[in-house]
């Protein structure tokens, strides 16, 4: 048996599966969001051990033979955020996460210091974590003097399992400290935030053995000691893993909470320009490369709150059969990453009437998220990197219609999993597979596809019109906030 724990925002998703890659049990926990001022999301890293700890005691309570029988754990985790220990490995602040733009100005400063770029492979984003630990130096100036690690949440959760202070190449690649070609830290990206080595986790591979889980931690939780715990992956790069998104130009979208068009490389492309994120993927030898969309059911789920309705209940209304284009919707509810770097932007809707109703803004929500993706396509086109077609993930795909949107306005067919998990938790329990040694790559398969959505060629061409207008938009809509 494999375990697989996602650490994401809303709540941490813990994972058993056995040697044939069948899902055995799963259990929830949820986790909250606090905002203490515009544009600030934290978290208490001690609610992640709690739900962690919740999550396999339902596992334990369903299957305790099984969960006995683990041999790998695999850990997944929300990216970005920046988890601040002292000396005695005790938790400094509440972990600044990856959708809080506080630190925008000092993102900024750092971009424009040509080395980050250079190192990195990417722009230095407000979500980033270097930028989070210059502002604590700026506006918190005893706390980063107490600082003598950074973790990244997952890395934290590792912490709490194995006593190690380790991470690994995917999402260490989201910090703007590692030099993702080399995969490894750089000590001179670390020196122009004010941070030094010392501070920084040791780094392996995602695939790889990171350390055992403690005796103590092991009676516990129901398992046995010194179970080997995997360097684990950020949550879009245990998604690909899932999804044996692994070799070049396998891709995948994902409707989260944020949206991701993810392309899978065998070589180091950067193309910091394009705003796209290039990454290290979780296996050795292997890079990707991401569009990123801040809200994409986020975006649903406010309009859901204003209308009282349910996200699924608002696609529901609008069937299966995809609608000429109406309106233009930009969906930057919080900035936007992909094309635009831009954490100052807002959404807007354009084109309403008397006629426009609930489910006409709905389609025009969903189109203009469509749009987004169809923006970070032509990043990832600028970059060097093709996509033919996508695989579907994230809660959003359960909606058709979106789907259908999104092949229309990328002009790609959509494939639809089989039913069954293939998200980041089982992308997780895959890594501790491999790091227990009881698989090899070959192993990451891409699950069965239950249907596949194509573009819909009556209207690929008033999509395309659409598209070009939303793209007219934003420059429009930008000049107006300066």
């Amino acid at each position: 048996m494999y375990l697989g724990i996602d650490l994401g925002t809303s709540g941490v998703k813990a994972l058993i599966i056995d040697d044939d890659q069948s899902i055995v049990a799963s259990a929830v926990a949820d986790l909250a969001v606090s905002r203490p001022a515009a544009g600030w999301s934290e978290q208490d890293p001690a609610d992640w051990i709690t739900a962690t700890k919740s999550a396999i005691g339902k596992l334990r309570a369903k299957k305790p033979a099984e969960l006995a029988d683990v041999k790998g754990i695999g850990l997944s985790g929300q990216m970005h955020g920046a988890t601040l220990l002292d000396r005695a490995d005790r938790v400094l602040r509440p972990c600044i996460l990856w959708n809080d733009t506080r630190a925008h100005a000092e993102a900024a400063a750092l971009d424009a210091d040509p080395r980050f770029r250079a190192l990195s492979g990417n722009i230095v984003f407000p979500g980033f974590t270097a930028p989070k630990l210059v502002w604590v130096k700026d506006n918190e100036p005893d706390i980063f003097s107490k600082t003598a690690k950074v973790l990244l949440p997952k890395d934290y959760l590792r912490l709490w399992l194995t006593g190690e202070f380790v991470s690994e190449m995917s999402d260490a690649s989201g910090t703007s400290w590692l030099d993702v070609g080399e995969r490894s830290w750089s000590s001179e990206l670390l020196a122009a935030s004010d941070m030094e080595p010392r501070q920084m986790p040791r780094l392996v591979e995602g695939s790889q053995v990171s350390g055992g889980l403690r005796a103590t931690l092991a009676n516990e939780l129901g398992m046995e000691p010194g179970t080997v715990v995997a360097g684990g992956a950020g949550d879009n790069a245990a998604t690909a893993i899932g999804m044996g998104t692994v070799g070049e130009g396998a891709a995948f979208v994902s409707l989260g909470t944020s949206g991701v068009l993810f392309a899978a490389n065998n070589a180091y492309r950067p193309n910091p320009e394009s705003a796209v994120h290039t990454f290290c993927h979780a296996v050795p030898d292997s890079w990707h490369q991401m569009g990123v969309i801040l809200s994409a059911t986020d975006t649903l789920n406010w309009f859901a709150v204003i209308t009282s309705q349910s996200a699924a209940a608002l696609t529901a209304e609008l069937g299966d059969a995809l609608h000429a284009p109406q309106g233009v919707f930009l969906p930057y509810l919080s900035g936007e990453r992909t094309p635009h770097n831009d954490a100052g932007i807002r959404g807007v809707l354009t084109g309403i009437s008397h006629t426009t109703d609930r489910a006409a803004i709905t389609a025009s929500i969903l189109q203009g998220i469509a749009f987004a993706f169809r923006d970070s396509l032509e990043a990832l086109g600028a970059a060097g990197t093709s996509v033919d077609r996508l695989l579907a993930s994230g809660g959003g795909s359960r909606s058709v219609y979106w789907l259908r949107a999104i092949a229309t306005a990328l002009n790609k067919p959509v494939d639809i999993p089989a039913a069954g998990d293939v998200g980041a938790a089982f992308g997780a329990a895959r890594l501790g597979m491999l790091a227990a040694g009881e698989a090899s790559l070959s192993a990451c398969t891409p699950p069965d596809i239950d249907q596949t959505i194509e573009p819909d060629v009556e209207l690929r061409s008033a999509f395309e019109d659409a598209y070009q207008l939303y793209r007219k938009t934003y420059p429009a809509i930008r000049s107006t906030m300066s």
